[in-house]
């Protein structure tokens, strides 16, 4: 897909395939992310489809209800070490107990922090648990300054409070799957979002987009946002004077014990069930997924591997040292084939707002869940 992997990466890997395989010649072809899932699915159904598909980890589900892809289970277990993948990756591509979807890279939100703002605060170090995270964002929240920027619609970063708290966006139940925002402990999740997100000035009707908060980053009033590591080239380019100033933490679990959960965002391979070069495709997936294709990857990309295992081969990068440690904790949306039109309307991102601009709670995620339900309905 285009902009998953640089040009000089995706040439290294065809020649160095190709030296190791002598009877394979791969033809590379990129494609755009926007209609790709029509695409896909058109591809599949026709039987003439690429032998080995990059598809983003949450779409794998509606793919494989298809039934069109191959079964890679046997490889996974017996080959490819599936037990050090990160979950993030590796639960949505295992539809009905069987592993369709091969884990390939991972990207997610940690906390960029600005750290001359935390020095004058006297704050020395990232917090280590929610408590002191709240405590350190109070401090400094002031007239001038936002403790964090985060708008009231970020259903992602809402997604990693509600996990935490052992609560699910939807849970399938007797083969249906029902929304459960109403949940105690997703509602304890959503608490905690209102608590963290008044300690600034995000907008309470908008997402993270409405404005750009690296935008609204980059003026350096802002002490925290959530967001992936990335977004500190843009606040860079607004603001060359932050340069040297960002800091990066994994967003705080509810304990020292380890970090907040976090949505992963990502991509996993395919094969098409019908392709005529089942071994060869093997082979590609196999050597993408490896170690060293994994390490090149990586630390070409500023990308997570697709193992914790890997993660030592990205120490000394900041942003991206951080974000592996959050994606031990990774999760994924659910893996209803359906769950693309929950995002498609999104009915937690009105839920957000209302309970943060003071609904009862437990009506407002009622009728989020409720709707979540129906649409989840094929």
């Amino acid at each position: 897909m285009k902009d998953s992997a640089s040009d000089d990466f995706v040439k290294r890997f065809e020649q160095g395939f190709e030296k190791e395989h002598k009877d394979v010649e791969l033809d590379v072809r990129i494609q755009e992310w926007t209609g790709i899932g029509e695409k896909i699915t058109a591809a599949l159904k026709s039987g003439d489809a690429p032998d080995v598909i990059e598809v983003g980890n949450t779409q794998v589900p509606q793919y494989a209800a298809s039934g069109g892809l191959l079964d890679m289970t046997l490889e996974s277990l017996r080959d490819w070490g599936s037990d050090a993948w990160l979950p993030g990756l590796a639960q949505p591509g295992n539809v009905d107990g069987m592993q369709y979807g091969i884990p390939w890279y991972a990207a997610n939100r940690v906390v960029i922090y600005n750290k001359d703002l935390f020095g004058a605060a006297g704050i020395t170090k990232p917090p280590k648990n929610r408590a002191e995270w709240l405590a350190d964002t109070a401090k400094l929240n002031s007239a001038s300054t936002q403790g964090i920027y985060l708008a009231g619609q970020d259903w992602y970063t809402l997604a990693g409070f509600v996990w935490d708290e052992g609560g699910e966006l939807a849970q399938e139940d007797t083969g249906d799957w029902k929304g459960t925002l109403d949940s105690p402990a997703a509602l304890r999740g959503m608490q905690f979002y209102k608590q963290l997100q008044a300690l600034g000035r995000g907008p309470r009707n908008a997402d993270e987009a409405t404005p750009p908060q690296a935008d609204v980053f980059a003026k350096g009033k802002v002490a925290q946002m959530i967001a992936v590591p990335g977004a500190a080239k843009t606040i860079q380019k607004a603001n060359p004077r932050l340069a040297d100033k960002l800091g990066y933490f994994p967003i705080p679990g509810p304990t020292d014990a380890r970090p907040g959960a976090v949505f992963t965002g990502g991509s996993d391979l395919i094969v098409p069930r019908k392709t005529a070069h089942r071994a060869e495709a093997v082979q590609v997936v196999a050597a993408l997924t490896g170690e060293k294709w994994q390490t090149d990857l990586a630390t070409t990309m500023n990308y997570v591997p697709n193992k914790s295992t890997l993660a030592h081969t990205v120490e000394g990068r900041a942003g991206t040292a951080a974000m592996a440690k959050g994606a031990a904790q990774g999760r994924a949306t659910p893996n209803s084939p359906q769950w693309a039109a929950v995002e498609a309307e999104n009915p937690i991102k009105p839920y957000m707002t209302a309970v943060l601009e003071g609904a009862d709670p437990k009506q407002a995620a009622k009728a989020a869940s409720d709707r979540i339900t129906t649409l989840l309905f094929p």
